[in-house]
């Protein structure tokens, strides 16, 4: 008998019970996987979504946190967790292979601000629309949604007016949409991964790039690239994925703390992203790096760029006009 419990645990065929855990009916393990080193708002938030899930459940649940891709890359790790190997993931866009409104999470010039994005993911219509059938095709339900950070410019000399961003040779992540925004600003744009990036500007492959101010602090940008220019011209949001099969087997308290812990988490890194920009504004400035932002002219040329870029959502997403329409109802008149 005990042989056969043995066997039955190891392979986690118990209710309530996963090989690793300790032998209560009560006790579930989830696994959820992530791209992001620690320290990341994604990762931190991650922990975030386990602490509070800990301890509204009592301590029934315990989420254990593999990030920095130690699942797998990300296509691997969301095929895992729709197949139910494990249980959660976080991940962003790249679940637009699965339903292509989901690329809208990260429209270009969508979004005037932080506060503007919060309104309309937060809970707002927005975020609602874009997963409309999600869970249907997939298998997994989307649980929220938080900011990486808005994505800016570095480069080696200063972007201040339209002619400077023209011509520019910067670095694009190899994503449609990124290559065809850059495109439309009269960019350059040279697809590579991000790991490439620092041998590209040595060599004068490229004059610069863009990303969120937490990636260009972490990996001193700023000393090859001084100029930063706060263009905000894309939201990086990511999400907290379960596997459906695995939430509809849970206990209606349960679907609770699992909606509640992912609402709060996701409030902790919508607060925590705004101060971590601060942080690196100052530290950029203080290791001798210039942030500036964009004139008016060239703030209107980008957003003007980023409208025509929309044209590939007419083209994939059948709700795409709703979504956008839905998105500007939640900017703040001045």
């Amino acid at each position: 008998m005990k042989r056969a419990l043995a066997l039955l645990l190891a392979c986690g065929l118990l209710p309530g019970v996963t090989a690793g855990s300790s032998f209560a009916a009560d006790k579930v393990i989830i696994k959820m996987a992530g791209m992001k080193p620690d320290g990341e708002p994604e990762t931190l938030g991650m922990r975030k979504f386990g602490e509070i899930l800990k301890e509204l459940s009592g301590g029934k649940y315990e989420v254990q946190v593999f990030p920095n891709s130690q699942l797998g890359k990300e296509d691997a790790y969301i095929a895992s967790t729709r197949k139910g190997i494990i249980q959660m993931c976080a991940t962003g866009t790249q679940t637009s292979a699965i339903q292509p409104s989901m690329a809208m999470f990260e429209t270009p010039m969508l979004f005037d601000d932080y506060a503007h994005a919060r309104r309309a993911m937060n809970g707002g219509k927005t975020f609602d629309l874009i997963t409309a059938g999600f869970t249907e095709k997939s298998g997994m339900r989307v649980l929220n949604a938080f900011p990486l950070g808005f994505r800016h410019f570095y480069t080696k000399k200063p972007v201040q007016t339209i002619d400077d961003v023209k011509h520019l040779r910067m670095r694009v992540p190899n994503i449609p949409l990124y290559i065809n925004f850059a495109k439309e600003c009269g960019i350059s744009g040279q697809p590579m991964p991000f790991a490439e990036v620092t041998g590209a500007l040595d060599q004068g492959v490229i004059d610069g790039g863009d990303s969120p101010l937490s990636d260009i602090v972490s990996i001193k940008m700023y000393e090859t690239t001084p100029e930063i220019t706060l263009t905000g011209h894309l939201l990086v949001i990511h999400s907290l994925y379960i596997n459906e099969k695995f939430y509809q087997s849970l206990p209606e308290q349960d679907k609770q703390w699992v909606n509640e812990a992912a609402k709060r988490s996701a409030d902790y890194v919508w607060d925590l992203v705004e101060d971590v920009d601060k942080q690196a504004v100052k530290t950029i400035n203080e290791a001798g790096g210039h942030v500036s932002e964009p004139s008016p002219e060239l703030r209107k040329f980008m957003q003007d760029a980023g409208m025509r870029s929309w044209k590939l959502f007419y083209d994939t997403v059948p709700n795409a006009k709703e979504i956008l329409d839905s998105a500007a109802a939640y900017r703040e008149t001045k």
